[in-house]
């Protein structure tokens, strides 16, 4: 009878604990994939693509650890149009963002760290692939400032002195 070595039952145990690790984070992303696609309400929408959101930068982040950069770029591009159609939802609200944040807040919040993780994923790549993730990025960036602008909108006579009749 073969005896196995203490060496080889870790690795087994390391690898049934990765391959447990992997399936919970594919679970929790159907999980929150179901949360957005069904709800109606757009702020609660919007929190729920703040969620989605992580969970596809995470997974593109697996993708490019085993080399698959098509299916990575995929998963961002799929982020990025459910970011900009989330933006365009929240704009058809005919809310002010400055007086009602909800929803406008916490997806600009979501798109700055979002795009340092995105820029930090760019870094890593062979340059001949970052163009094609930096359109991503850029797009990302560009709803990020008009979500920006919207919250804090810019009025020039703002500051400037009153004058007395």
């Amino acid at each position: 009878m073969k005896m196995i070595g203490p060496a080889k039952i870790r690795m087994a145990m390391v690898t049934a604990l990765a391959l447990c690790v992997s399936l919970a984070a594919q679970d929790r992303l159907a999980v929150d994939l179901g949360k957005y696609q069904h709800e109606t309400d757009p702020i609660r929408k919007t929190r729920a693509l703040v969620k989605l959101g992580d969970d596809q930068v995470d997974l593109a982040v697996r993708q490019l650890k085993i080399n698959d950069d098509v299916a990575s770029l995929h998963t961002l591009e799929l982020y990025r149009d459910e970011v900009h159609d989330m933006v365009a939802t929240l704009h058809s609200l005919g809310v002010d963002p400055e007086r009602k944040p909800a929803g406008f807040k916490e997806l600009q919040i979501s798109l700055r760290g979002t795009i340092r993780r995105i820029d930090d994923l760019v870094l890593t790549l062979p340059v001949d692939k970052r163009p094609f993730f930096r359109e991503v990025r850029n797009d990302l960036f560009a709803d990020q400032n008009q979500l920006i602008d919207e919250l804090f909108p810019r009025r020039p006579d703002h500051n400037s002195p009153k004058s007395d009749p």
